[in-house]
């Protein structure tokens, strides 16, 4: 077994393990509709703010260096007047895509579950 420290660089149970950041980056609510989005292929800028409702201009922005920071997504530009803005999933943010579809689809179909047990609970 590593060390104390090697061991808590891939413990996401552990308070200052790195990964932690990433978790929060990916599962938080536009990491995962930025990248479910991106999974059938390239959008470009304006492509993807109207697929993903009710995400600002400044926060998709944010998002976007974010998930790109991370490796998961590349920005093209290509330079055209005005340029021609497009962002994909990376080899590494397509095999993040397939899990986090899964997750996607789960709450989709216990969507109905989870409302009413919401509901339940609201009433006691």
């Amino acid at each position: 077994m590593a060390d104390g420290a090697e061991r808590k660089a891939s413990d996401l149970f552990a308070r200052d393990c790195p990964g932690r950041v990433v978790l929060d980056h990916v599962t938080g609510r536009w990491g995962v509709l930025i990248l479910a989005a991106l999974t059938p292929g390239p959008l470009r800028f304006f492509e993807l703010r109207n697929k993903v409702e009710g995400i600002s201009d400044k926060i998709l922005v944010s998002n976007l260096r974010t998930l790109r920071g991370d490796g998961l997504i590349e920005r093209t530009v290509v330079p055209t007047s005005p340029p021609q803005v497009s962002y994909a999933l990376t080899d590494l943010g397509q095999g993040l895509s397939i899990p986090l579809q899964g997750l996607m689809d789960w709450i989709v179909e216990h969507g109905e579950d989870i409302m009413d047990a919401q509901r339940r609970a609201a009433h006691t």
